[in-house]
């Protein structure tokens, strides 16, 4: 489903995929052409991301299609963990809260943008890349 909203998917994106995938890691990717501006903002690129979690999978599988959703974690507030919590710090900016139970809590996902070069680790998250970790996903 990537590849419907990617223009491509470069080889060290996909080393960092099957390595993290799914789970809490949000790639930048350059948007496919046409993409909506409400899915790239205007920039010309997509963040993506396989969640881990069973209900959000399943969700995905059942729809066929790619989703994209707000992230549930406020700009410098805390992760919401449950689904009541999701509602009160987002209220009506959404249409729909999946409510898979409580989270584990934590960090929010990492954000690494591989439009760049070298890659460019955007928001520090649950997934610490090391150094190795980046400097891999730069081999050619």
């Amino acid at each position: 489903m990537v590849a419907e909203v990617a223009a491509e998917i470069p080889a060290r994106a996909r080393r960092l995929i099957a390595r993290y995938w799914p789970g809490p890691l949000t790639l930048i990717l350059r948007a496919r052409p046409g993409a909506p501006t409400g899915l790239t903002a205007g920039t010309g690129t997509v963040g993506v991301r396989i969640p881990g979690h069973p209900l959000a999978l399943a969700l995905v599988r059942a729809a066929g299609l790619p989703l994209t959703a707000p992230s549930a974690n406020p700009h410098g507030g805390p992760s919401p963990r449950t689904a009541a919590e999701v509602v009160a710090a987002l209220g009506e900016r959404v249409d729909l809260v999946l409510d898979g139970g409580a989270t584990p809590g934590g960090l929010p996902s990492t954000v690494l943008d591989v439009t760049a070069s070298p890659a460019r680790l955007v928001r520090a998250g649950a997934v610490a890349l090391t150094a190795e970790d980046l400097a891999d996903a730069e081999r050619v």
